[in-house]
């Protein structure tokens, strides 16, 4: 983490946690962190981040996913409890096979990335892990901006967003070194509806976004949880997505509800109802979205 915040993840948080992973318990000699009960706790500024975020329709899911995070962090007793019942991957991560876990952490050896079994070079996975954290804050922002652009045409604000990112910089724990890039971004396109669009920041994901995958994938087939990364990443395929199977999940809401659809053969804002079993009326619900 300190070399990572001499390149371009430079941060507060990557600084701090820098200095957090250093620090050894006085009274143990261990790593300090180690002895750190994981609940987490919160303030309430990304649970109102969130609100506001489904109130307006936008998908800030990594911001979201890191809240969840804290929420089921902080079910400690029934996560140890959890781990004594629930099936996962064997410690070697490989066939799937159910391992009941353990609240022994050292039963736990060989289910990280350094344990038993995990073959990969720790030097190229760790690389793989500072891509996926760069891809990942990257896309946390701009899904941030988003939401306060969805905002600002709610309310009339017309925001600037890059005074915004300049005001980031100074005093506040969410100062990186490419807010300056932000800036840049919509000084060059102020009507930029997508950071990742700008071509500052598409280059840096497809840069970074094969490692991204990889970290993501070994985590989901050793039963290691990475929820902002895993959700940051979807949110990014679906963005990139021409098509998505929501056709699928319009039709379910037209059959059991007659909330309507579009169809691909016609114009925008043009809305069909089918009579799926033969024994509807023609009754269709109103044309609100929540």
């Amino acid at each position: 983490f300190a070399s990572w915040n001499e390149g371009e993840l430079s941060s507060y948080l990557v600084e701090i946690t820098a200095g957090i992973l250093a620090r050894v318990d006085d009274e143990t000699g261990r790593p300090l962190v180690d002895l750190i009960l994981d609940a987490a706790g919160q303030k309430g500024t990304g649970k109102w981040t969130g609100i506001d975020s489904l109130m307006l329709g936008a998908p800030v899911t990594a911001i979201t996913e890191a809240v969840f995070a804290r929420a089921l962090s902080a079910l400690k007793e029934e996560r140890v409890a959890a781990s004594r019942i629930l099936p996962g991957p064997a410690a070697h991560g490989g066939d799937g096979r159910a391992a009941v876990g353990s609240s022994d952490p050292e039963a736990h050896a060989g289910d990280t990335p350094g344990g038993r079994g995990f073959d990969a070079d720790a030097a190229a996975f760790a690389e793989d892990v500072r891509r996926a954290l760069y891809a990942s804050k990257i896309c946390s922002y701009a899904q941030g901006f988003q939401l306060l652009s969805m905002a600002s045409v709610e309310y009339g604000w017309r925001l600037d967003f890059g005074a915004i990112a300049l005001m980031w910089r100074g005093g506040c724990i969410i100062r990186a070194a490419f807010l300056d890039r932000i800036k840049a971004a919509y000084d060059e396109a102020p009507d930029l509806a997508n950071l990742l669009l700008a071509p500052y920041f598409r280059d840096a994901i497809a840069g970074v976004q094969a490692g991204w995958r990889r970290v993501v994938a070994t985590a989901v087939l050793r039963g290691v949880p990475v929820p902002a990364f895993a959700s940051a990443l979807a949110w990014y395929d679906g963005y990139r997505s021409e098509r998505l199977p929501a056709n699928l999940l319009q039709a379910q809401r037209d059959y059991f509800g007659a909330h309507t659809y579009e169809r691909v053969d016609r114009p925008r804002g043009e809305f069909f109802h089918t009579d799926w079993t033969g024994r509807g009326g023609r009754t269709v619900s109103t044309s609100y979205n929540a």
